[in-house]
Order: C-alpha cells, then structure tokens, then sequence
C-alpha cells in the first residue's frame, strides 16, 4: 500500500533520495518504482540491524499494532502496573503528531521515546534505530513499540523486532481479519481487547473472529482482554515472560559474535554521534533542529 501512497518515504528514510543519499538515483536515474524497492530494502537491512542490536544486549523488542482507538496505550499501562517489577521494560511510541500517550506511559515512571511521525502512517525501522540513540538497552529486558494505529502499512515494515502482537478491539467488530489479511498473518499473538464490553456489544463474536483468523491461515494465538477490569491479563503477561526465556534461550545457543558485537556498537556510537549534529533530544523526544516533528 505504501508503494502505492508514497508514504514509505518518511523522516527516517528522506535522506536516502536526497541529493546526495544512497538512493538519490535510480539505474536509469528516473524510475520511482526503483527507488520505493529500494527504499524497502534499505529498510529491511536497519531492521536487521536494530535486531542485532536488540540481541546483542538480551533484549526483547515487541511490535504493537492495531487500528486507532483500540487500546494499545491502555494494555502498556496495565502490563506496567501487573507485570514482575523485576522486568525492566522501555517504550517507543509512535503518533502523527503529540506526546500524549507517552506522557501516559511516564506517568508510571518508565523510560518512553515518542516519534512524531508527521504525515507517515506507520514507523519504519530507521525511525526505530533513531530512537535506539536514546536508549541504553543494557538497562532494559523488554522494549515495546507501540505503532501507528492504522490496520494496513505498518505490517508490511519490519522494524527489528522479535514478534508481532495485534489488538482487535470488540467495538471495531469481529470480522477485521478478513478485511485486512496482511495485518493479521503478521502476527504472532492476536488480542481481542476491551473484552469488557463483549456483555454490551454483543455483535461482535469471538468465535466468528477466531473463524475469520482461521480462513487467513493465522496460527496465532488468541487471548481475550480488558486492560480495564484487568481480565484476560494473567495470560498476556505468562506470554511475554515466556517469550523473554525463549529469546535468552535462542541466544546461549546462537549468541551475537564477539567481534561483529563489537563492530555494531561501534558502528552505532559514531551513528549516534552524527545523529546529534542534526538532532536535539527533548524529555526523550527527538526534535530535528528545524523545529518539525521527528
């Protein structure tokens, strides 16, 4: 779809077409459908990249996407409040535009980076390695970013992060699976939230979303939630912490090379060095020094 928009070409990525950038010409210095390629693949190797990163410091990256409205900021809340305190958790938030939900998240006393995406509709993994600068990950075992709200771009960039976990709010009814496949077969664990009005709206059925993620060839699980009256939270926090002890696990035994580690950080110290030539950081939100939204 963002091929399609233009909306692939965000903040994070502008500097690859200027004059200049990597991408500033095509083969035949005109096609725009190279440079959309391109630009995808260049996305693909930062995410790769942020991974490594993650990894490297035993870090467990969750993405979390849903339409507008459907809860995403609330369960971050709810998990603060109910999850081991011993888990040491940071936040990305990503909006068009403001601070609120980010402001949510410190109210509980935890580390939140927001990006402002502007016009973009989704984060993409440069946006993402920009935010890393503002994070020292050895301080954190769990690191959750939380999307755009939009059900169709953001699952189509890779960020760098380990699973993918999507919200399917009662009041958006039961049949999104089917209207936006792309976005549900990404996931690793889809959430039926505000379960808490499933009495209410009694249109919206669990089974027939459980049907709808059955015909898309889904395999994901699914758990029902309210971040309100707390019910269905016991089974989304055992699944984060089991997700912790698989990822510490897949890394004794495929653990980050020594030297490439190495290389990474130093590779990412002189990024972050040139970063803030360009860039002023703000209560954790990165400003460019023109004043526009990161």
């Amino acid at each position: 779809m963002c091929d399609t928009c233009g909306c692939n070409i965000t903040h994070g990525n502008e500097s690859l077409i200027k004059p200049g950038g990597k991408l500033a010409r095509t083969k035949s210095g005109k096609e725009a459908v190279t440079v959309l390629h391109s630009l995808l693949q260049e996305n693909d190797h930062t995410a790769h990249h942020n991974r490594e990163h993650f990894d490297q410091h035993n870090v467990l990256a969750i993405n979390l996407m849903s339409s507008p409205g459907a809860g995403k900021t609330s369960l971050l809340e709810a998990t603060i409040q109910l999850l081991d305190p011993s888990i040491r958790i940071a936040v990305i938030e990503g909006d068009l535009e403001t601070e609120n939900d980010a402001e949510r998240i410190r109210k509980h006393g935890v580390k939140a980076i927001q990006i402002a995406t502007g016009s973009a509709c989704h984060l993409d993994a440069h946006m993402i390695h920009q935010a890393l600068h503002n994070l020292e990950l050895n301080e954190y075992d769990v690191v959750f970013i939380e999307n755009v709200g939009n059900l169709v771009c953001p699952a189509s960039f890779d960020l760098g992060q380990h699973h993918n976990v999507v919200l399917l709010s009662v009041p958006e009814g039961d049949d999104k699976p089917s209207k936006y496949p792309v976005m549900f077969r990404s996931a690793d664990l889809v959430m039926i939230s505000k379960a808490d009005l499933l009495p209410i709206l009694d249109d919206f059925k669990s089974e027939h979303a459980r049907r709808y993620l059955q015909d898309i060839a889904s395999t994901a699980p699914v758990i029902e939630l309210s971040a309100k009256t707390k019910s269905g939270m016991t089974q989304w926090l055992d699944w984060i912490k089991q997700q912790i002890s698989n990822r510490k696990d897949y890394l004794k035994q495929h653990p980050v090379q020594s030297g490439h580690a190495h290389q990474h950080e130093h590779e990412h110290l002189s990024q972050r060095r040139e970063g803030a030539k360009n860039t002023k950081v703000i209560s954790d939100k990165a400003i460019p020094e023109t004043g526009s939204p990161l």
